[in-house]
């Protein structure tokens, strides 16, 4: 049983509830939308109890049990759903829970700041009756509110109805009044910054008003400003995610950073993203003052031999060992000599493990210096070393060893029947067995384990007879690296599409452009989409467009809101899906243009977050229904994402935009 915080559920068990079930999100009105009735200005109750009765708790329990038995509240079983507000806990779920009454009951004693004074809401469990209890001046109040799937319905009907005028005096009324306060002007700096249809001319106003503004390509005027920023994060987020940024931006960027830890900052964030510079910042980045910017300039892309050999001797060791892990195959013969008897045990070690890539490793410099298992991993090895550390070696170096890419076959062979699983799992992945010996390595590989693709099998995509082959390994993950390549042959699309294994079926759907529809379709049912790749498999190309209509009925929901996808479906459609029993259908019907604007407003009050910001974009949504929910700071960032809001009123939301003093606004 789960019920919220630990604070909540004693809360409950104080006031006589026990909870039943699980917590999860009900399909029915969510809470925030059900106390609006209960406190709105023309709410009349169904029973006014006086808060200077002797007997006030007494009789508010009477009167509300009465009610709910009444209004059929409380269900043949006993449950009911019940929302907390106003209690001083600080822990109460935003949500419903479903409850039942113990012996000890006490609701109007428990739930609220003070005994008699109570803050609940309570439900039906089919949503369409609500008993509320909220404390005015000088009394309790009771309030029913039966049909409320049907008054919702005739709510957004008349909400939806706007002519042009006032249309225009929703949006005039906006700004009207006091000034917004601080956190609802922050929202609406960052949904203004996700808005599409923000102009960028507008857009570059929000700079240093909201960080999402960063994180997609910007006019280079933009760009220039953020540079000079005042603001530290803003020059910092432009390095980190702006994609519009010159080799001359860049230096400018960088050497123009006074501050060494900065300097070395965007000079890390440069390395990250690859970026080319110019042969003279690379220079200049070489012989900075600050030990860990030299250091980040062994990672950039393109350094001169030059300036490569001169870090090589700087007196900083931290930068030599750079230059021994990133830059070794570029050194000249002295320079390596030079590292390999470095006074510096951690410059000397990375040099010897570069050096002996090449050059077997003897026991004796394996003993005498401190190379843990790297060199175990990576190194070519003398022979009495490698065949001593397969047989005698701890698990942890057998599993090293067994990666090596230098170790000869019949070690190879002998670890493939080492005791130890992982062992014997890491050897099965090597490039240089055979699919037959492959297939004969024992192994228990978990299909549920989170596993990178191989990088050999990925290195041989364009290898069509490669992945010929290695399609028709007895592993997974070689066949799972192989359907992450962008083209196939389509004898190895028809097997992949047929795979044992469905994750081998995903990452065709999500990698190559040749995966046929039926497999996509396959795929759809079980898989929601990934953070590389969210509109996969649905967006894939091959993905069928057209026959969709015959799921329209489907009981599966994933292919019931397909429907919504295929040319000849209808206005119609889409209304019967923004009513559908599932949240996934609904959603789709709530992203849909041909959604009804009186649609849009009710699912604003859907049970379902997801789906009510979904609603709270919809360009049919009328405008006064938006000014409403700019205002409120649970919607205004999604409300100003709206693809509707009129450039002047964009322009006027920005005017209100003033961040505190040295603070970029955060979300």
């Amino acid at each position: 049983m789960t019920g919220g915080s630990d604070k909540f559920v004693e809360l409950l068990r104080r006031a006589g509830l026990d909870i039943v079930g699980d917590r999860r999100t009900e399909e029915v009105l969510p809470p925030r939308a059900a106390w609006r009735p209960v406190i709105a200005f023309e709410a009349e109750p169904a029973v006014a109890v006086q808060i200077d009765r002797p007997d006030l708790v007494a009789e508010l329990n009477t009167q509300w049990h009465r009610l709910a038995v009444k209004e059929g509240i409380i269900g043949e079983d006993g449950v009911f759903l019940i929302d907390v507000a106003g209690n001083g806990t600080g822990c109460v779920p935003r949500g419903w829970t479903r409850v039942r009454l113990t012996a000890r009951w006490n609701l109007a004693g428990v739930l609220g700041e003070r005994p008699g004074q109570p803050e609940f809401l309570t439900l039906s469990t089919d949503g369409n009756t609500l008993l509320g209890a909220t404390t005015e001046e000088g009394e309790v109040w009771l309030v029913t509110v039966d049909r409320i799937k049907e008054r919702q319905e005739a709510a957004a009907r008349t909400k939806a109805q706007e002519s042009p005028e006032e249309r225009a005096a929703a949006w005039a009324s906006l700004l009207q009044g006091p000034c917004p306060p601080g956190r609802l002007r922050e929202l609406w700096a960052h949904g203004l910054a996700l808005n599409p249809s923000t102009p960028e001319d507008v857009r570059a106003r929000l700079l240093g008003l909201s960080h999402f503004l960063l994180w997609r390509r910007l006019p280079t005027a933009v760009v220039e400003a953020a540079m000079v920023h005042p603001e530290w994060k803003v020059r910092e987020l432009l390095a980190e995610a702006q994609p519009n940024i010159t080799a001359e931006q860049w230096a400018r960027l960088i050497l123009g950073e006074e501050h060494p830890r900065r300097r070395w900052v965007l000079t890390s964030l440069a390395a990250d993203r690859r970026a080319e510079l110019t042969e003279a910042v690379h220079e200049q980045l070489s012989a900075d003052s600050y030990a860990p910017v030299r250091e980040e300039t062994v990672r950039l892309p393109g350094l001169p031999p030059r300036t490569v050999t001169a870090l090589a001797a700087d007196p900083d060791p931290a930068v030599r060992a750079m230059v021994c892990a990133r830059a070794w195959a570029r050194l000249e013969i002295p320079v390596r000599r030079n590292l390999l008897g470095d006074l510096h045990g951690t410059v000397r070690a990375e040099a010897i493990l570069q050096h002996h890539k090449d050059h077997p490793m003897p026991p004796s410099v394996f003993d005498s210096e401190d190379l843990k298992d790297r060199a175990v991993e990576t190194c070519r090895l003398e022979r009495e070393l490698a065949e001593n550390l397969a047989r005698h070696g701890t698990p942890a170096q057998r599993c090293a060893l067994a990666g090596n890419p230098h170790l000869e076959r019949d070690l190879v062979a002998l670890l493939a029947r080492d005791p130890d699983e992982n062992v014997r799992s890491v050897v099965a992945t090597r490039p240089d067995l055979t699919e037959e010996q492959r297939s004969g390595i024992q192994i228990d590989f978990d299909p549920r384990g989170h596993h990178s693709a191989l990088r050999w099998v990925t290195a041989l995509h364009d290898d069509t007879d490669a992945m010929r082959r290695l399609a028709a390994s007895s592993h997974p993950l070689v066949r799972r690296s192989v359907a992450r390549a962008k083209h196939l042959p389509p004898d190895v699309i028809e097997r992949l599409a047929q795979d044992e294994d469905r994750v081998v079926q995903l990452f065709l759907a999500e990698s190559c452009d040749d995966a046929p529809a039926e497999m996509l379709l396959r795929v759809w049912q079980w898989w929601t989409g990934s953070l590389s790749t969210p509109d996969r498999p649905r967006g894939h190309p091959n993905f069928p467009r057209h026959g969709l209509l015959r799921y329209a009925g489907d009981p599966n929901p994933r292919m019931r809101q397909l429907a919504l996808d295929d040319p000849e479906s209808t206005p119609e459609l889409v209304e019967r899906f923004s009513r559908d029993t599932e949240a996934e259908v609904r959603l789709r019907a709530a992203n849909d243009p041909r959604l009804t604007p009186a649609s849009a407003v009710r699912m604003l009050d859907d049970p379902h977050e997801h789906i009510r910001h979904a609603a709270a974009r919809h360009p049919r949504l009328p405008a006064r229904v938006l000014v409403q929910l700019l205002r409120d700071t649970d919607t205004a960032q999604t409300a100003a994402r709206h693809p509707s809001l009129p450039v002047a009123v964009m322009e006027q939301m920005i005017q209100q935009l003033q961040p505190p003093t040295g603070a970029i606004l955060s979300p």
